[in-house]
């Protein structure tokens, strides 16, 4: 790994929910050099009727890039803007399926995140920072969604990969899954990958999201715990 890690580790997380008072929920994490903040609102009203969805609730992703986050990139503003429509997209559809969102019709959940500084791994941190901005403002969710990424380069499996590793052709694949019950909701490719390889990869991805899980875990549990004691009167 460029970075010093070795191949099956995960680049250092740090997390923290409940960062704005202004949203129902948030949460801001880094994974590695890459930052991200996530900001959930809702349950509340459609504010577009073309939106309203009578039986469930309507799940919006917007994704966005703080102007400091990846100044190299600002002459390619145009192919940015559409790669963060296409991960806005991946994570809608991951979470889709998980909200329960049968529980709030013709109401609309809105999640914005926001690329604060940008080292590889943009689908699996936003993904990563949506489950502890949802879990912060309550909605309710099958469990955890954890997202990791994983490549192959020369014959040997890589694990959680950044950006100089994103960019020096390694195959590369996105798994999110639901960590308890093991079940994928997302697998996405972004290059071709031998299907020999394709097992090996994405187990590693999957071992990734389990180790996720532990982090977002412990610190959901480390955070409800301090609010308990703040609120407690002895």
């Amino acid at each position: 790994m460029v970075d010093g890690r070795r191949a099956n580790e995960l680049r250092k997380i740090k997390c923290k929910p409940s960062v704005l008072s202004q949203a129902d929920g948030s949460a801001y994490i880094e994974q590695g050099n890459t930052k991200c903040l996530a900001a959930v609102y809702g349950p509340r009203e459609t504010r577009q009727k073309a939106q309203l969805i009578h039986n469930k609730a309507n799940i919006n992703v917007e994704i966005s890039l703080a102007p400091f986050s990846m100044p190299q990139e600002r002459k390619k503003r145009s192919k940015s803007d559409r790669r963060l429509l296409e991960i806005a997209s991946a994570v809608k559809q991951t979470f889709e399926p998980i909200i329960m969102t049968s529980l709030f019709a013709r109401s609309q959940i809105d999640i914005y995140l926001q690329i604060l500084q940008f080292d590889g791994g943009t689908i699996q941190i936003c993904i990563n920072a949506a489950t502890l901005a949802l879990i912060d403002a309550g909605i309710p969710m099958q469990e955890y969604v954890c997202a990791c990424s994983a490549g192959c380069h020369e014959n040997h499996t890589l694990l959680d990969l950044n950006n100089a590793e994103e960019m020096a052709d390694t195959p590369e694949l996105t798994v999110a899954l639901l960590p308890m019950s093991g079940k994928l909701t997302l697998l996405q490719m972004d290059s071709r990958l031998h299907v020999d390889k394709l097992e090996p990869v994405m187990n590693l991805a999957a071992l990734g999201c389990k180790e996720i899980y532990q982090t977002l875990d412990e610190t959901v549990r480390e955070y409800v715990k301090d609010l308990f004691q703040k609120s407690s009167p002895y």
